[in-house]
């Protein structure tokens, strides 16, 4: 039971799902910060806006008026999405890939240990015969006694 669940919870899948849901929730608080405190002034300034979410492109309609694209929302999203993905990469991903190839190698080494195969009685006995018969004075011409 134990090592089902051992194989359940070591599952690629389940383990980057696991690490999303966590890391998500965590640190959502802390991107969001970090993006409306530094990023969405600084990219503000840039576009000369108070805001990042009232960065806009104004584009005239047919009808001689403008519609506003709210640029700045979009680059806010995307700006919080990288920094949530470059913080599960580096702290939880990378170091998972690690320990996995670390231990892909450990049970390689045993499956190679495990992998030579053992000879059979009959081949034993026949190495033990060319052996005895490759020593000197042990010649074919003596023959065995009852």
């Amino acid at each position: 039971m134990i090592k089902g669940f051992k194989e359940f919870i070591l599952r690629g899948n389940v383990i980057d799902l696991a690490v999303a849901v966590v890391i998500g929730a965590a640190f959502t608080g802390i991107v969001n910060a970090i993006v409306s405190g530094l990023i969405n002034p600084l990219i503000a300034l840039i576009f000369q806006a108070e805001s990042l979410n009232d960065v806009v492109i104004a584009i005239p309609n047919i009808r001689g008026t403008t519609t506003d694209f709210g640029i700045g929302l979009i680059i806010g999203a995307v700006i919080n999405f990288l920094a949530v993905a470059v913080v599960v990469y580096f702290v939880f991903v990378m170091p998972m890939n690690h320990w996995k190839k670390r231990q892909e190698a450990r049970a390689g080494t045993a499956t190679e240990a495990a992998a030579d195969p053992v000879p059979t009685e009959q081949e034993l006995l026949m190495q033990i015969r060319d052996l005895l018969a490759s020593q000197p004075g042990t010649g074919s011409t003596r023959t065995p006694t009852p």
